[in-house]
């Protein structure tokens, strides 16, 4: 008798005392992959060194012209658009700052068993394409609908339930101005690479990456509230198996920092000699743009203002670089960044724990040994 479909996974949960990363998770990190943190330097991420991750398989795609969207459920005139129908709508380009909702999950303890990000589930990109908002006009959306849900081409198991991925947002949300929620075609000037939905995905500036739905074939307006998986299972906040939980919906605020000096191999330990350092990063919020960011050197005994670049523009949901200048002294150092939001988020210096490992913020240190030159081989 074969297995079934409810058998083949489990439910969140911590791994057990002393239960290091197993086959399963490391298998999700192969297929899944962060933005190596020197990589901050770039202004807009290099497609390839953006953040990627896949619930499912990736879906072939021979032919984006063969590609259609709907546009259906409660509206006056249903679509069903080609590529290039969308092509002839009026389209944006909006710089956005992508974040995995479970960017710090390994960091947490107890582990939540999961993909195992540690803080490099980020990255930027130029995304263009069609405002949602005239799709939705164009239509003729329900003004007294509820949700707006997307359907990607992604399909699988999670946790004993078949799926397409679905996650569906407010109508308010879906049609507004601020974020233009957009279904973007290109990706940094180019058309999406398969990895990040080609030929169409959502893009919903200021929330977590698991709204921005990839491999978009439709979006159906919804007098009732979406209750599918990934809306009201997955992407919650709880803190015991019984909880409801909240749901996860905009970027909390975070700054990282290339790490500064040389890596040793194996361990990532930062090595630099010992002087005038600058160090240089990125901080971004999805909540209220990014007012300010402290820097610590010797583990959060003592802070530093650092340097914002000025906020100019128009990139209001992109990151914002900063610099701090220091002066490295010999020894072991744990350096960090902390962002402050114009809405008074700021990150915590210890995590908030939670089972599934979502929206952990707090403050990533870096070790710096600062000394002599290494020796050679």
């Amino acid at each position: 008798m074969g297995q079934r479909t409810g058998d083949l996974s489990a439910p969140a949960r911590p791994a057990a005392p002393d239960e290091g990363i197993g086959a399963d998770e490391l298998a999700l990190a192969t297929r899944n992959h962060g933005l190596p943190l020197e990589a901050l330097r770039h202004d807009i991420t290099p497609p390839g060194l953006h953040y990627v991750f896949t619930h499912y398989d990736i879906p072939y795609v021979p032919s984006a012209g063969a590609w259609r969207l709907t546009v259906d459920g409660r509206v006056r005139a249903p679509l069903d658009l080609s590529l290039a129908d969308l092509l002839s709508f009026p389209q944006i380009t909006t710089r956005v700052t992508m974040e995995c909702a479970g960017n710090g999950r390994a960091l947490l303890t107890p582990r939540p068993v999961g993909q195992p990000w540690l803080t490099e589930a980020v990255g930027t990109a130029d995304w263009t394409g069609v405002p949602l908002g005239l799709l939705l006009a164009e239509a003729g959306a329900d003004p007294a609908a509820v949700d707006v849900v997307f359907t990607g081409a992604d399909h699988g198991v999670e946790r004993g339930v078949e799926q397409d991925y679905q996650r569906a947002l407010p109508l308010a949300v879906a049609r507004g101005d601020d974020p233009r929620v957009l279904v973007a075609t290109a990706m940094n000037g180019a058309p999406l690479p398969p990895q990040h939905g080609r030929p169409l995905r959502l893009i919903v500036p200021g929330w977590y990456g698991m709204a921005q739905v990839k491999w978009l074939r439709s979006v159906t307006v919804s007098d009732v509230p979406f209750t599918g998986f990934q809306q009201s299972v997955a992407y919650r906040i709880r803190r015991s198996a019984d909880d409801e939980g909240e749901p996860v919906t905009r970027i909390a605020p975070r700054a990282l920092l290339v790490p500064p000096g040389f890596p040793d191999f194996m361990s990532r330990t930062r090595v630099l000699r010992p002087g005038p350092v600058r160090l240089f990063g990125r901080a971004w919020s999805g909540q209220a743009p990014v007012s300010s960011v402290a820097v610590s050197t010797d583990h959060g005994a003592s802070w530093a203002p650092a340097v914002l670049d000025p906020a100019g523009g128009g990139h209001r949901w992109a990151w914002r670089a900063w610099h701090h200048d220091w002066v490295a002294s010999p020894g072991t150092h744990g350096v960090g960044a902390c962002a402050t939001d114009a809405d008074g988020g700021t990150q915590p210096l210890d995590p908030c724990w939670n089972r599934s490992g979502l929206g952990n913020n707090a403050v990533c240190w870096v070790r710096v040994v600062c000394g002599p030159r290494a020796s050679s081989p």
